[in-house]
């Protein structure tokens, strides 16, 4: 599909909307109910390592606009299994059936035990598509990427109960190794993914850590 006018777009906007309208996942997601093309990264990521049970008590970090919490919940059915799936971001999140969605900036110094509570107990998985705006310059972009990845392995360290899960998006770029050393010393397993869902061209990729050592 090509776009009907230009007018009154940038060259960056004109292409965002074009990759926007030929890109099936967005497609896919409309079509499904998902808020983000998102979703579909951790549909994979899942599908591929089964970190989200019936049952879990799930921590979605950064979770605006809400299509990992949707799949989290898909998975892990509170409602029917008990568990707890729970959503933070700045950003306000429309209400997700399912899930419990707190407004607030995750860099908060009360936000760690606002969500410990919340929890009603400790995590099975802490998840994190956690991004920054976007600078434009390559290095800092990296280096603020992975400053999220680290405080939310930080955070998955305190709540995670043994055996637990953390998965968190990284930007290739060299420090992603610092993190990576660390969640071997804390996890049994470490992979580094790019899921199918994840654009080509784009330098992120996730890091799936399981079988927490606590």
């Amino acid at each position: 599909m090509r776009l009907k006018t230009a007018r009154g777009r940038t060259v960056s906007s004109q292409r965002w909307l074009q990759r926007q309208l030929n890109d099936p996942y967005v497609a896919e997601a409309k079509k499904r109910g998902y808020r983000s093309r998102a979703a579909f990264k951790l549909l994979q990521l899942d599908d591929q390592f089964r970190f989200l049970k019936p049952g879990a008590r799930v921590v979605d970090l950064g979770a605006a606009p809400g299509g990992w919490t949707q799949v989290a919940v898909e998975r892990a059915r509170p409602a029917q299994a008990g568990g707890v799936v729970l959503g933070i971001d700045l950003t306000p999140i429309e209400p997700i059936v399912g899930a419990v969605l707190l407004a607030k900036d995750f860099y908060d110094d009360d936000a760690p035990a606002l969500l410990q509570a919340a929890l009603g107990g400790p995590a099975d998985v802490v998840l994190s598509d956690m991004a920054a705006a976007a600078t434009g310059d390559t290095r800092v972009d990296h280096l603020r990427i992975m400053a999220l990845a680290e405080a939310a392995h930080d955070f998955a360290r305190q709540v995670l109960k043994p055996g637990g899960s953390f998965v968190a998006k990284v930007l290739r770029g060299g420090t992603e190794r610092t993190l990576l050393e660390q969640l071997k010393r804390d996890f049994a397993k470490v992979r580094h993914v790019k899921p199918e869902a994840s654009r080509a061209d784009s330098a992120e990729m996730y890091v799936v850590a399981t079988g927490f050592r606590g």
